[in-house]
């Protein structure tokens, strides 16, 4: 476990390197990557397995939410371990396991005692190398997403993410949400041949990250990964996504909803991707917290002092490809619509004009990097950190790159953003309504 001090002492020695484990990285001749860090956590580890595929690669019409789908196809088991078999064998010895897919990774994990490392090494391969499905099976699974997509389509989140996509993007394949298209997921049930062809483009081991974090031997682990992940073939497919073509004019998306709730209004620009090569992630990092974080003065003036607005929200992640910046504001009221969307256009513009809290700004970067440390006390925080962030920048030092462009974020470089990016042309606004009939 680490502690404040410790963190304290690792940054001030080394302002450079954010991530405060030592990291061994290995490509086996396949291409598979295994990325180990010791940690002081005597009989646990985590195993997490980042494959590079997301709603991004479901480039075909008519055929999205496959990358989800396969999170839930992966625990169906395989010749040696059929149906629940794997889980069984796993549960038994401490085990816990579970998975998620973003809009460029899918990752799954596990959790549990170093004393049964050999056999989840070899449970994992098995699935990976081995996965086999009937189409009865198949059509099953499909239906439960169907069913996941309704309980999720019951709160406004995924409808306002789904139609907020569909407006921005008329192109790239972050057009449509993670879990899919509604009426693409009814179709699911017909498509189990290209199931197969979905599986064998991307689950790959030039496509696919190992990580583990905890108390292991390295050398036993790596001769395990050798011997179970060894024989594993196939090259990940070359696609062409489809490049978002620049937006020119202000769009408008709306969405009513009857059930009470609170209205809000949301504005989102493209923005670039996030690469280890740019500052374009870090400067959105921060912009995101600097704008309508709990020291900006949005929040202080709509939220606290007006109570206008329940709170504010920046949605910005990393993405693979050009995304978009955003935020996101719970109205308390209807009537608070107006005057909101003219505070945020009025502190983005000031910011284009130049006019930075320097000081503000350099709070906010040292909290960014003190709290995704803080993240890192368990070998599941560690294995989950290093698995997204490899898995959306394709480096495994993703984290100290990051972080390490944070810390050089200027003032100059937020304004220069703000002018070229946080534009109207570039703006689509998302109004969210309420309507309750009596």
């Amino acid at each position: 476990m680490i502690t404040p001090l410790i963190i304290s002492l690792a940054l001030a020695a080394a302002p450079a390197k954010t991530f405060p484990y030592p990291t061994k990285s290995t490509t086996l001749k396949n291409g598979l990557t295994v990325v180990r860090v010791p940690f002081d956590s005597p009989g646990l580890l985590a195993f997490y397995t980042v494959v590079r595929v997301g709603s991004r690669n479901e480039v075909e019409p008519g055929h999205t939410g496959f990358a989800h789908f396969f999170e839930h196809m992966m625990f169906r088991g395989t010749r040696r371990f059929p149906g629940g078999a794997r889980g069984d064998v796993l549960g038994k010895l401490g085990f816990n396991g579970n998975a998620f897919t973003t809009d460029d990774v899918t990752v799954y994990l596990s959790n549990g005692p170093s004393s049964g490392l050999e056999t989840l090494i070899d449970l994992e391969a098995d699935r990976f190398l081995h996965l086999d499905y009937a189409e009865p099976a198949f059509q099953t699974e499909a239906q439960a997403v169907a069913g996941e997509y309704q309980k999720n389509a019951s709160n406004p989140s995924l409808k306002i993410e789904e139609v907020t996509l569909g407006t921005a993007f008329t192109q790239h394949p972050y057009k449509h949400t993670t879990i899919g298209l509604y009426e693409d997921i009814l179709e699911m049930p017909k498509r189990f041949e290209y199931s197969k062809t979905f599986f064998s483009r991307w689950y790959t081991p030039d496509n696919t990250v190992l990580v583990f974090a905890g108390d292991f031997d390295d050398a036993k682990l790596m001769a395990l990964v050798e011997k179970h992940y060894g024989p594993w073939t196939g090259k990940a497919a070359k696609i062409a996504v489809p490049i978002e073509p620049p937006q020119t004019a202000p769009r408008e998306a709306k969405l009513s909803w009857s059930s009470p709730t609170l209205p809000r209004l949301g504005m989102a620009w493209h923005s670039p991707a996030a690469s280890p090569k740019t500052m374009d992630a870090a400067v959105q990092s921060v912009l995101s917290a600097y704008l309508v974080g709990p020291t900006s003065p949005l929040h202080r003036s709509l939220v606290l002092e007006q109570q206008l607005v329940e709170r504010f929200s920046g949605f910005y992640d990393h993405h693979r490809d050009p995304c978009f910046f955003g935020i996101d504001a719970r109205l308390k009221a209807e009537a608070h619509r107006e005057v909101t969307g003219k505070a945020i256009l009025a502190a983005i513009s000031e910011l284009s004009s130049g006019k930075v809290d320097s000081k503000r700004l350099d709070d906010i970067k040292s909290n960014l990097r003190y709290s995704v440390v803080m993240d890192l006390e368990t070998p599941s925080q560690v294995a989950e950190a290093l698995a997204w962030h490899i898995g959306v920048f394709g480096t495994t030092d993703a984290i100290d790159s990051l972080y390490a462009n944070i810390g050089k974020v200027s003032a100059k470089d937020l304004s220069a953003f703000a002018r070229k990016h946080l534009v109207d042309g570039n703006r689509t606004t998302m109004n969210f309504t309420v309507e309750v009939t009596p």
